[in-house]
């Protein structure tokens, strides 16, 4: 498997210990690049639905290939999010190349990049988490269904589908969620001079330009390994997205193409 070199990759929202996390792909995806610095955005462990009888050795291979990484020198940025914010007690403990933090600035080619998970932007969160733990156990079972029905569709020549992303995306869109989500973080970003905003939570894989009377900002969401399957990747110059491809892992990364606002076009993301 040819190694891909890249500076700096951002995960989120892989929910290790439930049963809808692609942790083979993520494995994959994983023994195919050769990382600077990995950052783990947010409910990489899912603490919530982990049960003691569902830990796959897929998933204990995650954790071993991200170990065997940091003794390689990747330094690994454990940011934390609402599935896993139980670190939040411990977000500023460094474990040599381990980092926690609750958020993360860098400074990249002189521009700054505001990288934190965003469940602080869902009011569901903030005010009836009850709510939102019982609608994870729900997902959990959406996801076994959907298995079940995936093999049927595949048996007679269909393809796969995603029940989950379907209701979801419809309920969404419904109250303008992801739209606010988006708007909230792009809009934050500009106020504190931010270059570009990296966020997870919300499963939405998006590299957005924005522009207002006070400024300009890239907004970038790097989905999850659940529905999307996505990364942000930066090679030192560029930001582009990832999407693993179950027919064609190694042949083809599809990549989404950016272009910053006119009034700062000194950065564009080729795909």
């Amino acid at each position: 498997m040819p190694i891909r070199t890249v500076d700096t990759v951002v995960l989120s929202d892989i929910h290790l210990g439930t049963v809808g996390c692609h942790a083979l792909e993520l494995l994959q995806y994983l023994n195919s690049i050769d990382a600077k610095r990995i950052i783990l955005n947010g409910d990489f462990i899912d603490v919530w639905n982990f049960r003691k009888y569902y830990w796959p050795e897929s998933h204990m291979m995650v954790l071993r290939t991200l170990l065997a990484k940091m003794a390689n020198g990747t330094d690994i940025y454990y940011l934390t999010g609402n599935h896993d914010e139980v670190l939040r007690k411990v977000s500023s403990l460094q474990l040599g190349p381990l980092f926690i933090r609750d958020k993360l600035v860098l400074n990249l080619n002189g521009e700054k990049v505001w990288i934190f998970h965003g469940d602080i932007f869902d009011v569901t969160m903030k005010h009836s988490k009850w709510i939102a733990r019982i609608g994870g156990k729900g997902y959990d079972l959406l996801i076994m269904l959907n298995k079940l029905i995936n093999w049927v569709s595949v048996k007679m020549g269909r393809g796969k589908i995603s029940l989950s992303k379907r209701i979801k995306d419809s309920v969404k869109k419904a109250v303008q969620f992801i739209d606010n989500f988006e708007n909230t973080a792009i809009e934050l970003a500009i106020d504190q001079g931010y270059d570009y905003v990296i966020c997870g939570h919300i499963h939405q894989p998006k590299i957005r330009g924005f522009q207002n009377e006070n400024g300009s900002v890239i907004y970038m969401n790097s989905g999850d390994w659940v529905e999307n399957l996505t990364a942000l990747e930066f090679d030192g110059d560029e930001w582009t997205m990832y999407r693993y491809s179950d027919d064609q892992f190694i042949a083809e990364q599809r990549i989404e193409k950016i272009i910053r606002p006119k009034s700062r076009q000194s950065r564009t993301v080729i795909g």
